[in-house]
Parts: C-alpha cells; structure tokens; sequence
C-alpha cells in the first residue's frame, strides 16, 4: 500500500509537471503572438499568412467567427494571405473522398461571400500543387519518428477517429509545414491546440536551414498568432461540428435554420439565464445570439426571460438569419456563375504551383541537387 501511494505521488509530480510546462510553452507563444501582432499592424507587407481548412463538409458559424472573419481581416490590412482546402487531408482520418468536390466548391463560394477577395488572397488545393506536396521528402528527413509520435494533436485525433495510425495521419504534421513553408509563410494564425504544429514547423525550417542553407535561408521560422476567440459552442452546447448536427451552416436556407434550432435541445427551467456552466444548453443558444447581434448574452436573456425557450429559440433564428441575408444573397449570385467559381480556384491553384516550383527549385539548389540549368 506503501509502495502504491509513492507511486501515486510521483505520477502527480509528474503530472503537474508536465502541465506547468505546457502552461509555460503557452504563454512564450502568446507573448511571441502579441508582438508578432504588433509588428503586423506596424508593416502588414511584411507578412505571409497561411491558412486553410479541410473540405469535410461546409462551413457553418463556428467557421465564419473562428477564423473567416479573421482572414478577410488579414487580408485587408495588406498582409500576403494564402487559403488551402487542404483535400489530401480529408483522408488523414477518413476512408472516402465522397462529396469531396461539392464541399470545396462550396467552401470557396463561402469565402467570397465573406468577404475574401481572390485578387488579394490565393485559394488553391493540396491536390494541384504537386510541388508543395514533393517537399514532403526532405522534410520528413528532418524530423524523427519519435518527434512525430510525440504530437499531441496526432494522438488525439486518432483516438477521436477510431481508426489505426496510418503513415498519412501520423505524418500530417509534416504535411502542414509544406502547406506554410511552401509559400515561405511567416504567420499561421492557430488555436492552442495546434501549436505543436506550428513548432515542428519551426523546427523543420531552422534545421532545413542549418543543415543545407546556412549562408542563405531558403525558409523563415513561422509564428504563431493565437486567436482571442473562444470557441464557439454548437446548439447542443457541445463543441460546434457538421458531423453533430448542432452547426448552422453558412449556406443553409433561412427555413433551415430555423428547424434546426427549433430542435436543438434545452433544460426543463422555464426562466431564461445565462450560466454556461451549469446551463450549457440554453447558455449556448445565447452565445450564438450575442455573436449575431453584438450584444452581451446576459441582456438577452434578461429581456427574455419567462418566455421560455420557446421564445428564446424564435430570437435566435431571427436574428442568425438576419445576420446571415447578406452572406446567403451573395452566395446565391456565385451559385449562379459556377463557372467564375471554378475560374478562381484555377487561378488560385496556377498561382500556387507557380511560387511551390520556385520554392522546390531553391530547395534543390541549396541540396546541391541540380544537375543541369538551362
């Protein structure tokens, strides 16, 4: 009992250790993100954002305040920005490609209804830029198997899968560093949980460097810039996913909308308040209305109060499809002219290939592997 007890404690130690090291490897990247914003803000040409998302299904409002808005943001204050739909990656944990070119075209309609400008901003695809996926090669011979075992993202999204690790997921990664340094980003705008990413980019790029580019860096060490948005909770107060049908699509129908949250689930309490912890449920129905209206949560449901949810629920589905008018009337225009659709992510996807093959070439040269100019 003894023995178990020591055990006990130091598994604590352990523990606490390691959380405070986390704590610690947290705040280092926040200070880093705060004075890479301010730098940004100062010279915005300065810098290359790479950013994306993986087309497994459409965009809802999580996506739209998580990072959309963010982007269009970016873009407008001059810096570099790229967008991948990062469809190599749909099969990381996944055993088909269905729907995959719907849910792509989809995604770009939804940018440029945002606001995302394909003048100022690349949309491109994994698949159609052979030569950022060939930097896969040397730089997996950049890192150990060790190091990519470690990733607590890897780890947590298998186990999330429920598949077998293959070589693509435990990989990945490494994957998303061709994605940055392909177009020689310098900010990757990132939630907490994808730092180790962004660290084994770093990593990657300084030893790429060190070991075959010493007199002349072909790769910059990226920075992470950490968003202030917490995540935005789904209708069911679980975290907001297509695949738990609690996300309002950007491009559903007003009609839509409105039956979904008709659905979604509340408490027995008839008084409307806001306690996110012990009223998840209602109190994610009120986020969802305070980021549509702009107004704090806690007023809403003080004006709504005994009503119920009922009344509660008739506020929210107003108020997100007033929201989201403008975006759906500028959806339905692009839905009409698929072809201007297409037309972008060709020459989002021309624009791509063109910067990979100079990136590939400089990578070549400084490995001293080319064999003939001209």
């Amino acid at each position: 009992m003894a023995n178990t007890g020591s055990i006990s404690q130091d598994t604590g130690r352990r523990l606490t250790a390691a959380g405070n090291e986390i704590s610690a490897s947290y705040e280092e990247a926040k200070r880093r993100s705060d004075k890479t914003l301010q730098k940004l803000h100062e010279d915005p040409g300065k810098f290359t954002m790479l950013t994306g998302d993986r087309p497994t299904g459409r965009l809802h409002l999580g996506h739209y305040f998580g990072t959309v808005l963010e982007r269009v943001k970016m873009q407008d204050l001059g810096v570099h920005t790229n967008i991948i739909i990062a469809d190599y990656q749909v099969i990381t944990d996944r055993d088909t490609t269905e729907h995959i070119e719907d849910n792509v075209l989809n995604i770009i309609m939804d940018y440029l209804a945002a606001g995302i400008d394909p003048e100022k901003t690349m949309i491109f695809t994994h698949s159609s830029v052979p030569a950022e996926n060939e930097l896969m090669l040397p730089f997996l011979s950049l890192v150990t198997e060790a190091e990519l075992h470690r990733n607590p993202t890897v780890k947590s999204e298998m186990e999330a899968s429920g598949h077998a690790l293959t070589g693509l997921l435990l990989t990945y990664p490494v994957h998303q560093a061709c994605d940055i340094l392909f177009c020689k980003g310098n900010i990757v705008p990132v939630g907490k949980d994808q730092l180790p990413h962004i660290e084994l980019t770093r990593t990657i790029a300084r030893r790429f460097n060190e070991r075959y580019a010493k007199g002349d860096p072909v790769f910059p060490e990226p920075e992470a810039v950490l968003s202030d948005i917490s995540e935005i909770p789904g209708l069911d107060g679980r975290k907001m996913s297509k695949s738990y049908g609690n996300a309002i699509s950007l491009g559903a129908t007003a009609e839509e909308t409105a039956k979904l949250i008709k659905k979604s689930p509340t408490d027995s309490e008839r008084r409307i308040t806001f306690d996110p912890a012990g009223r998840p449920q209602v109190s994610a129905l009120l986020t969802t209305a305070g980021l549509v209206t702009g107004r704090d949560p806690r007023t809403i449901a003080e004006e709504i109060g005994d009503s119920g949810a009922g009344a509660l629920k008739n506020y929210l589905a107003e108020s997100v499809n007033s929201f989201l008018a403008p975006h759906r009337e500028r959806r339905a225009e692009l839905a009409q002219d698929m072809d201007y659709v297409r037309d972008v992510l060709r020459e989002g996807n021309k624009r791509a290939n063109a910067i990979a093959e100079e990136t590939l070439r400089q990578v070549r040269e400084a490995m001293g592997m080319v064999y003939y100019r001209g």
